[in-house]
């Protein structure tokens, strides 16, 4: 019992240091990222972009005002999509090809920037995000039957000044500092354990034949699990200090970031959509779904250009 005691005690003072680094750089990114974003949303900005691309989603049999909520979701958020949604009529169907387009290009310009911080290409990501949730539209346009029942309405936002707006954003993004620093702190002190416990590899063999399937890394499983079910900032986050420590190539980091632009905090977002009525079958099915097609269909791809460029 001592030595376990001794074990937790080490583990929690070594996760320090790391959590204080891992939560600099994520501050660093997000915090004026979601300033820009409040402003642009207070003075219209954002539906104005909005409003050039309305006639596009008339083509997945969405009304054109669901622009707005596509491009609130891809620049703020699940949270900020989801209320827009609430704030115009929206049938069960309508909404669920919505929020699962919003699920797999949510939060773009933060969670871009935590990709490129990991080694992937910002513009990449953020394109490939954007095309998948309009082939994901196609697709459930295509494999959903008529939905007619009314998705939740909570009428238009009302509107506040900019002190309002400036006063919401320092609380919320407080919250979410705090939440975060002991979110990425619980995950380090566990990161520790695993390492001294030697558990890295069992854990990784456990997953191996799951990761396998997936077209993934065999010792990519902890951060794939970190990411499915807490998202990309913090399975980045561990990422990160993984490739610090020469734990993952720069190589598997990149694999790993495929699958989770598709298919990321999985707990969060599935529970969230499922609460205001999208199924959160669908929601699962479709982004594991997609995530697999890319990291398969980028591997393939691979596999060709390099025979080409053999012969």
């Amino acid at each position: 019992m001592s030595h376990f005691i001794e074990t937790v005690r080490l583990c929690l003072s070594r996760a320090v240091p790391a959590t204080i680094k891992s939560l600099t750089w994520l501050l660093q990114l997000m915090v004026p990222i979601s300033f820009a974003v409040a402003l642009l949303q207070y003075y219209g900005i954002i539906a104005w972009i909005a409003s050039y691309i309305n006639p596009f989603f008339c083509h997945f049999n969405l009304p054109g005002e669901s622009a707005v909520a596509f491009i609130s979701g891809a620049a703020a958020g699940t949270y900020a999509g989801i209320a827009v949604m609430m704030s115009i009529h929206l049938t069960l169907r309508e909404a669920t090809i919505m929020g699962i387009m919003i699920a797999i290009c949510h939060a773009l310009p933060m969670e871009c920037a935590v990709n490129h911080k990991t080694g992937s290409s910002f513009w990449k990501m953020g394109v490939i995000r954007i095309c998948a949730a309009f082939l994901c539209a196609a697709f459930l346009d295509w494999l959903l039957p008529e939905m007619p029942e009314q998705y939740i309405y909570m009428g238009a936002q009302s509107g506040g000044t900019l002190m309002d707006v400036l006063q919401t954003w320092f609380v919320s993004q407080s919250k979410m500092a705090v939440v975060m620093a002991l979110i990425i702190y619980s995950l380090m002190v566990v990161q520790r354990f695993i390492e001294i416990k030697g558990l890295l590899k069992p854990l990784s063999r456990v997953f191996a034949p799951l990761m396998s399937l997936f077209g993934l890394p065999r010792n990519s499983s902890y951060m794939w699990l970190v990411g499915n079910v807490l998202g990309i900032s913090y399975g980045s986050a561990v990422m990160v200090e993984l490739k610090e420590r020469n734990l993952i190539t720069s190589e598997d980091a990149k694999a790993v970031n495929y699958h989770l632009i598709m298919n990321h905090s999985m707990l969060e977002d599935t529970i969230v959509f499922a609460a205001t009525g999208i199924s959160g079958f669908l929601v699962v099915f479709t982004r594991m779904l997609f995530a697999v097609l890319l990291v398969w269909g980028k591997r393939c791809a691979e596999g060709v250009i390099s025979r080409i460029a053999r012969s």
